[in-house]
């Protein structure tokens, strides 16, 4: 889950009741110590996952420009380095054996000119070459597959080492949009929801007919979760040229499309548990505002609503306990605010910070089982984008 290009883009232009088995915060007034991640030189970074012992991964660029996938330990840094060429990401959070996945450029060219991975419209220095999924284990970046096509990328691994993402077909899909060269050329051959499994690459199927779809998450039983829809421009959430149709769960073999908040389109997974919770975005009636929602098996799809004066929303985590963050914007997609669920409300996560601190915090985009939230943020100062960890903390050590 990915959403710089909304951040560049917008730059250039009630109270919740939570289904059984989600949970609200524990205490009533969670409070939280913020550490700014940093870069690798430049001046912008983004997490998008924490483990469970507070290694987070993400992309930060360099002093030349260049983006590259990061692991953060601490205060130790870990450039993971590209597939040859100057852009790469770490979307999966390091699994138990020390494995990472994401996207990276390599230095082929792109017959199609495609920025298949969102770089260019991400606001990178993207330079027209092909994007593989990766697999980083040991030190070695090691290549994905596709389905015939030229590009492929990775979003998530289990503990089991399976891998989810998406990859290109040599199939021309006829529902992408002419090119566009202030935009960057959009998908140009279909693009499918796919696992990689012990160095195998297994179509999932997509639904109602959508030729196009991606998974974006997977839990430790091999569900898998994302959406399917049609080829279109930019979606800045997930960072692909998407357009969503359908969210969807995929069960051992088994698709379920999770509906909708009455909306026909919009509809998308971005996050999951290992409760089999799913988390996401979805239309309401008539298409025109979209809100986050929260799926389980006994409930369906549960609205969470945005911020009050906010009029979207997006939910883009959920820890095994529960809890859901995620992002909320205003009505001109202007502003954009961190939000957690406590007791059972949307609550600005800014609000919940030591006062003063020199980060604006945009997103939530991860929640480790200790409750650490990792995502995007703002330096006040520079209007800089960084990632940042937000660390639990008691009453009594709130503000050191």
């Amino acid at each position: 889950m990915k959403f710089t290009s909304l951040v560049i883009s917008l730059g250039m232009l009630g109270r919740l009741v939570l289904p059984a088995g989600v949970a609200a915060q524990e205490n009533s007034q969670p409070r939280y110590r913020i550490i700014d991640l940093g870069t690798l030189g430049g001046t912008y970074s983004q997490t998008f996952y924490v483990t469970s012992d507070g290694v987070a991964s993400g992309e930060a660029s360099l002093a030349n420009g260049n983006w590259h996938a990061i692991l953060y330990q601490g205060s130790f840094k870990r450039d993971l380095g590209t597939l040859g060429g100057k852009n790469s990401s770490a979307f999966g959070s390091p699994n138990t054996f020390g494995q990472v996945v994401g996207e990276a450029e390599t230095s082929d060219a792109d017959p199609n000119g495609e920025d298949f991975c969102g770089f260019y419209a991400s606001g990178a220095p993207w330079s027209g070459t092909t994007c593989r999924g990766f697999l980083w284990q040991d030190g070695w970046m090691i290549p994905l597959s596709t389905l015939g096509g030229h590009n492929s990328a990775a979003s998530a691994i289990n503990n089991s080492g399976v891998i989810a993402g998406n990859a290109e077909t040599a199939t021309t899909d006829s529902t992408c949009p002419p090119y566009d060269p202030t935009l960057g050329q959009y998908q140009v051959l279909q693009d499918k929801p796919v696992v990689w499994e012990n160095g195998h690459i297994k179509e999932l199927p997509t639904y109602g007919g959508d030729p196009d779809g991606y998974a974006i998450a997977i839990n430790d039983d091999g569900q898998v979760a994302g959406g399917s829809g049609t080829c279109s421009t930019d979606d800045p959430i997930i960072g692909l040229y998407f357009s969503p149709v359908h969210a969807l769960l995929w069960d051992h073999g088994k698709v379920t499309n999770l509906g909708s908040l009455g909306g026909d389109f919009g509809n998308q997974a971005h996050g999951m548990n290992n409760r089999g919770q799913v988390v996401g975005a979805s239309d309401l009636a008539g298409d025109a505002v979209f809100h986050g929602f929260v799926w389980n098996q006994s409930t369906g799809m549960q609205d969470i609503p945005p911020l009050p004066g906010d009029t979207y929303s997006v939910a883009l985590s959920i820890n095994d306990r529960g809890e859901v963050g995620g992002i909320s914007i205003d009505s001109t997609f202007s502003t954009l605010t961190a939000f957690v669920v406590v007791d059972g409300v949307p609550t600005d996560l800014n609000t919940l910070i030591t006062a003063g601190s020199p980060l604006q915090l945009q997103g939530v985009c991860g929640i480790n089982s200790r409750g650490e939230i990792t995502g995007l943020a703002v330096e006040k100062s520079t209007g800089q984008s960084r990632g940042y960890l937000a660390i639990p903390v008691d009453d009594a050590n709130f503000g050191r």
